[in-house]
C-alpha cells in the first residue's frame, strides 16, 4: 500500500469512528431529550446507553425518537454533499460516514423492532399499537430504502477514490475496536453489536452498488487528506465519552 493510500485509509478509520460515536450521542440525546420534557421521566445520559426512572405513557414513544434524530442526521449530511459545497475531501468524507450512520445505524432497528418488542423502535411501534403484518411492512420499507441510500453514498465514495478496500472496507472493520473503545465498560454483546451490525448491514448496501457504479464513473485524481484534524477529534470525543458522559448525566 502506497503512502497515499495508506494515508487514506487511516483517514477514513479515524472518520468512521468519529461519525459512528456522534451518531450515537445524537441518537441517545434525541431519547433522552423527550423524556426529560416530560413530566414524571428522569432520564440520565451515558457514553453507550441511557436509563430513565419514572413512568409516563409516552416513555415506550420516545424510545423511537432517537432513530429519527439519526435518519434527519443522514438526511442532513447528504443536503451538505450535493453539488460543490464542500471542497474539503476529508471533510466530504466526514459527511459521507454521518450520512452512512445516520441511515445504517438507524434502520436496521426497524427490523429488529418487528422481531423484539423490547427493541427500541419495537416499543415505539407497541405504542402505536401496530400489528404483527404492520410491523413487518414497516421493516421491509426500512430494507427496501437502504438500496437507493447505498446507491448515493457510493456515488459519493467514489467522487473520493475507486480503492474500495482502502477508502471503505479495510478503515470501517479496522475502526470497530477504536468504536469499542468508546463504548466500554459494557456488556460486550452490547459493546460490539452495533457497530458490527452497522458495518455490515451499511457496507452491503455499498458492496451491492460499488462494482457497477464504477464502470460509470470517472476515477479521481489521487487525493490529499489531513489526518491531523479527524485524529484531535477523535481523542477530544473519546474523552468526552470516557470523562464526561461515561459516569452519566442526569437531565432532571
Amino acid at each position: 500500500m502506497t503512502s497515499t493510500r495508506l494515508r487514506l485509509a487511516l483517514c477514513s478509520a479515524l472518520l468512521y469512528t468519529l461519525a459512528f460515536n456522534l451518531t450515537f450521542f445524537i441518537q441517545e440525546l434525541f431519547l433522552v431529550v423527550p423524556k426529560a420534557l416530560t413530566p414524571g421521566l428522569r432520564p440520565t445520559l451515558f457514553h453507550n446507553n441511557h436509563t430513565w426512572e419514572g413512568q409516563h405513557p409516552l416513555a415506550s414513544l420516545f424510545q423511537g425518537t432517537g432513530a429519527v434524530a439519526t435518519i434527519v442526521s443522514g438526511i442532513v449530511c447528504l443536503l451538505l454533499l450535493r453539488g460543490d459545497r464542500v471542497r474539503s475531501t476529508t471533510l466530504r468524507l466526514f459527511l459521507i460516514w454521518m450520512a452512512f450512520h445516520g441511515f445504517f445505524q438507524a434502520l436496521p432497528q426497524f427490523f429488529i423492532g418487528a422481531l423484539v418488542p423490547g427493541n427500541d423502535v419495537g416499543m415505539a411501534m407497541d405504542y402505536f399499537h401496530m400489528s404483527q403484518t404492520a410491523k413487518w411492512i414497516a421493516a421491509s420499507v426500512a430494507v427496501l430504502v437502504m438500496v437507493p441510500i447505498g446507491a448515493r453514498l457510493t456515488r459519493h465514495l467514489l467522487g473520493i477514490s475507486h480503492e474500495f478496500f482502502t477508502l471503505a472496507l479495510i478503515p470501517a472493520f479496522a475502526a470497530i475496536p477504536l468504536i469499542v473503545a468508546f463504548r466500554v465498560p459494557r456488556e460486550m454483546l452490547e459493546v460490539l453489536l452495533p457497530p458490527v451490525l452497522t458495518t455490515i448491514v451499511g457496507l452491503t448496501a455499498i458492496t451491492a452498488n460499488w462494482w457497477r457504479l464504477r464502470r460509470v464513473s470517472v476515477a479521481p485524481e489521487p487525493v490529499t487528506v489531513s489526518l491531523a484534524y479527524p485524529l484531535v477529534a477523535v481523542v477530544a470525543l473519546l474523552l468526552v465519552f470516557q470523562l464526561v458522559l461515561r459516569p452519566g448525566i442526569a437531565f432532571y
